[in-house]
């Protein structure tokens, strides 16, 4: 008796204990979410789990994220595990509706295996007869990659021949490839040549819900695909209830009448257990300190279970990291702390402890930025911590130019998050937020299309043939001063005429190359100045999330180790020194390591630079080298300027960098090597915008701007450019009246 009464009173102290308090002083509020739908919810997860981040629009962003793999059911066969996911007992509706409508929509939470499972019954169904071939599209290359792993594995085929995938810079096919997973853009592409895919019997537009650009540009041109052609099937998943608007988006008949509709929707339940939310009262000035706090309330007073905390990037996850490991010095009384950071910049090694089972006595704490919101379940998380913030790329009208910025995230975005504590277990979810701030949050992340610059996206239109872009069926229209920012810099490289045409040949040789536009014409220009290899090499580096590799306990040395690779030129260069001594020292893994260098993102480099070498031969250009030669580079940096003209700044009084266009200040990013200048130089390119910070600087002089782009820059005073402007106008209305 004596023993119950003990227990009560703990699990009483304990409930009380989990009334966390923030900074403001207040209470929480707590209600229930995600109920679990039916005890299917307690079997084990299975497949493989994949950790990635999402590659960025310019290219640079996760592109050589480390793969990770977490299957929980190694020990049962691949039939077993494959009957066992929950879309299994969907197949046959599944089959069906695939038969009876034009386009079926299936909504259903990540794991539940639609990515995997469903182009393999539609290849066991003979979807895939006569040559054709079932085609799944996905955002992220990595995922593209995994995927046809796993999918070949299950199918106990070599990567490649039944199943394979195409990526930018990697094909994976042959000509007996039954099932294709590709990235959203590659299958763009191919409409250049195949307008009505024909090689396709059935498309799946898979993770729709992230609404890339891409995504969005392909589902318009699907829907008019497939008025075109009866015999293709188009599949569309998604994680989130936006269901209805791909529906309405493919709906071809105006009839209400339920037999002649062509698009439908089918709901596959997933895994998810009873997750209890909590919100702060009154809200939290600094959710970096914040997250500290709630991470060692839980930890004090909380059941065993392990920690998931949300934060927006490397910086803001090292120092909590940092924070909770003062904190733990103290602690007495209490089960380890085993802090454990997660971000897409670490080492492979360094993310695999994220999956590491806990010991006993300890509670995990997976500090992680958005890395690990969807796609991937983390054994043991009991707790999730959400801070309401997620960095992302948005078009910053001012400048021009894409800025990685810090907002808000979408209540989508934080269900998610909440979501990853029951995947595996009842659990918990604090939100450092108000309960009346979650309602104001948007419901769903903005699309790509209506927050990204649309020059890569109004290149592909135009070289598909699509002249009016106005007129384009867009799921979500994007903004008409996005459109003209486009625009004007697509005619400032020379990939569009003054009436907005394609140019002959450069525009069509843009839209051929697997890089943005500006990239893309800093390769198209270097035979002009002679460093087609060294031009070649930059922009494979910068294809490359992290060139150096930091790792928390050695920051100093790593530091140290990178000036020996310095250019006092800038970043670029610095990234062409990095190149030439990996290829001298044999495209060693140990030289790497040694050298704090990724090896993963160096390997691709060395590939996409193949690729970029190849596509210069093609194109007859000559591939010629300045290694060597008085004003090399000059050379180089003349060249970055010809496609980067639009993101220049000048080094202002206020001890920061204003962009030309727009005047917008910006700080240096802390890991660029001109940070070790003594004097920051006058005049910059970048080739990539933080939010507050610039990054792969470059080094150049005012008078390149306008000799080199003379169609973005004017040059004199006020008054001497006004008095130009106004010439121009005069006779272009005099040329008009003429004719």
């Amino acid at each position: 008796e004596k023993k119950k009464k003990k227990k009560m009173g703990e699990h009483r102290r304990r409930d009380e204990g989990s009334r966390w308090n923030n900074e403001g002083g207040g209470g929480i509020n707590r209600r229930p979410m995600f109920l679990r739908p039916n005890d299917e919810a307690d079997r084990p997860r299975t497949g493989p789990l994949v950790l990635e981040e999402r590659e960025g629009p310019s290219g640079s962003g996760g592109a050589d994220s480390a793969v990770i793999y977490n299957n929980t059911n190694a020990n049962l066969n691949i039939q077993q595990q494959r009957m066992r996911l929950p879309v299994f007992k969907s197949r046959n509706h599944i089959l069906y509706l695939c038969e009876k409508y034009r386009s079926v929509i299936i909504v259903g939470e990540t794991g539940c295996g639609k990515s995997t499972q469903v182009p393999q019954f539609l290849v066991e169904a003979g979807w895939a007869k006569d040559g054709r071939m079932i085609g799944v599209t996905q955002p992220r290359r990595v995922a593209a990659v995994t995927l046809a792993t796993r999918v070949a594995e299950e199918k106990d085929c070599v990567l490649g021949t039944d199943v394979g995938y195409v990526v930018r810079f990697d094909d994976c096919t042959d000509s007996e490839t039954k099932i294709k997973f590709m990235t959203d853009g590659i299958l763009i592409r191919e409409l250049m040549s195949d307008p009505l895919l024909s090689k396709y019997s059935v498309i799946m537009i898979d993770e729709a819900h992230e609404r890339t650009a891409n995504t969005d540009i392909l589902l318009g041109l699907l829907r008019k695909i497939i008025s075109i052609r009866n015999d293709l099937v188009l599949i569309v998943s998604s994680a989130t209830l936006d269901a209805e608007k791909f529906r309405d988006f493919f709906e071809m008949s105006e009839s209400e009448d339920a037999e002649e509709q062509t698009s439908t929707i089918i709901s596959v339940e997933g895994r998810t257990h009873p997750v209890q939310i909590f919100y702060t009262k009154t809200g939290i000035p600094d959710y970096v300190k914040g997250t500290v706090d709630a991470i060692m309330n839980i930890h004090k007073k909380e059941a065993v279970g392990d920690i998931l905390a949300f934060l927006t990037g490397m910086d803001e996850v090292e120092e909590v990291c940092k924070s909770l490991r003062d904190e733990v010095k103290g602690l007495r009384n209490c089960d380890k702390l085993w802090i454990v950071p997660l971000y897409g910049g670490l080492p492979h090694r360094e993310q695999m402890k994220a999956f590491d089972s806990t010991p006993h006595g300890t509670r995990k704490v997976v500090v992680a930025t958005n890395i690990a919101e969807t796609s991937v379940t983390i054994p043991g998380v009991a707790y999730v911590i959400d801070c309401g913030f997620v960095k992302m790329r948005a078009l910053d009208r001012r400048c021009s130019s894409e800025v990685l910025m810090k907002v808000a995230v979408s209540q989508a975005a934080a269900d998610q998050r909440a979501g990853r504590a029951g995947r595996i277990r009842p659990g918990k979810a604090y939100r450092l937020y108000t309960e009346e701030q979650f309602t104001k949050l948007r419901p769903n992340t903005v699309p790509e299309i209506q927050r990204c610059h649309l020059g890569p996206m109004i290149l592909q239109l135009k070289a598909l043939g699509i002249q009016n872009i106005h007129k384009f069926h867009y799921i979500s229209r994007p903004p008409a001063s996005s459109v003209v920012s486009a625009l004007e810099l697509l005619y400032a490289i020379d990939a569009l005429s003054s009436s907005s045409h394609l140019t002959i040949p450069l525009g069509l040789q843009l839209c051929e190359l697997p890089l943005p536009p500006m990239h893309a014409k800093c390769l198209m220009a270097s035979p002009e100045f002679g460093c087609s290899e060294e031009m070649a090499t930059i922009l494979a580096m910068l294809q490359i999330q992290e060139v150096f590799v930091t790792p928390p306990r050695e920051r100093h040395k790593a530091e140290v180790i990178k000036r020996k690779f310095a250019v006092e030129e800038g970043d670029h260069l610095t990234y062409l020194n990095v190149y030439a001594a990996f290829k001298q020292n044999g495209e060693s893994s140990k030289w790497c390591g040694a050298n704090y260098i990724n090896y993963r993102g160096l390997q691709r480099a060395v590939s996409v630079r193949a690729q970029l070498m190849r596509m210069l031969k093609k194109f007859e250009l000559p591939i010629v080298s300045c290694r060597g030669l008085i004003g090399e580079t000059e050379k180089i940096r003349r060249c970055l300027v010809k496609g980067f003209f639009s993101q220049a700044a000048y080094y202002h009084y206020d001890g920061k960098y204003h962009s030309v266009a727009g005047e917008i200040p910006f700080n240096v990013f802390k890991g660029s090597v001109v940070m070790y200048k003594k004097d920051y130089p006058k005049w910059v390119i970048y080739s990539e915008v933080m939010q507050e910070s610039i990054r792969d600087i470059s080094v150049i002089e005012s008078e390149w701007l306008y000799e080199l782009a003379p169609n973005y820059y004017s040059y004199g005073t006020d008054g001497e450019v006004a008095r130009s402007e106004r010439e121009s106008h005069l006779d272009t209305e005099a040329t008009a009246n003429l004719n």
